[in-house]
């Protein structure tokens, strides 16, 4: 029997879901929904095709006792929704600052669950941030409908190297101001 490893990070409950730590049991949903070209593809860092062994690192990286990044899975079952909905999680980028990532499954889209879940990790800001930032495709308004609905502002335009499209695409970059 394997046993999972266990970080030092604290779920945090919403009405509909918890945000808690990224499960190794939680690789094959993860790896399922994220092979989906409509999610790699509103992403920079997920391949598409994903390649093997991907998911893991994955894993591995955000349950490090070193770890820069943390992640959350959106797990929904306490309301006999699914396992895993989707994934958010805040990368240290220098001292009181992060920026916030997340993705969810299509089958969950247009739900308010990204809403929902970024509204909750700012709220209980576990990184203790003093600023988050975000970076969205500009293909993708329906997130930075979610940045904005959260209380992120809009700083400008950028660019970023996108793996699953193989280009340089165009962004929006936000940040938020925490209290």
């Amino acid at each position: 029997m394997m046993l999972e490893t266990i970080i030092n990070q604290a779920t945090i409950e919403t009405p509909r879901f918890d945000l808690r730590p990224v499960r190794v049991s939680d690789a094959g949903l993860i790896e399922m929904y994220i092979s989906d070209k409509r999610v790699s593809r509103n992403t920079s860092s997920i391949p598409h095709p994903l390649p093997p062994g991907l998911v893991e690192a994955f894993i591995g990286r955000v349950s490090a006792a070193d770890r820069t990044e943390d992640a959350w899975v959106m797990d929904g079952t306490k309301m006999g929704g699914g396992e895993v909905m989707g994934v958010i999680s805040l990368t240290r980028v220098d001292v009181g600052q992060s920026e916030i990532g997340y993705w969810v499954a299509p089958a969950f889209w247009n739900s308010g669950i990204a809403s929902e879940a970024v509204a909750a990790l700012v709220a209980a800001n576990p990184q203790q941030c003093r600023t988050i930032f975000a970076t969205v495709h500009q293909g993708n308004a329906a997130s930075a409908r979610v940045l904005t609905n959260c209380g992120f502002c809009y700083l400008g335009d950028a660019e970023t190297y996108s793996v699953a499209q193989g280009a340089k695409v165009p962004t929006w970059t936000y940040s938020r101001k925490q209290h």
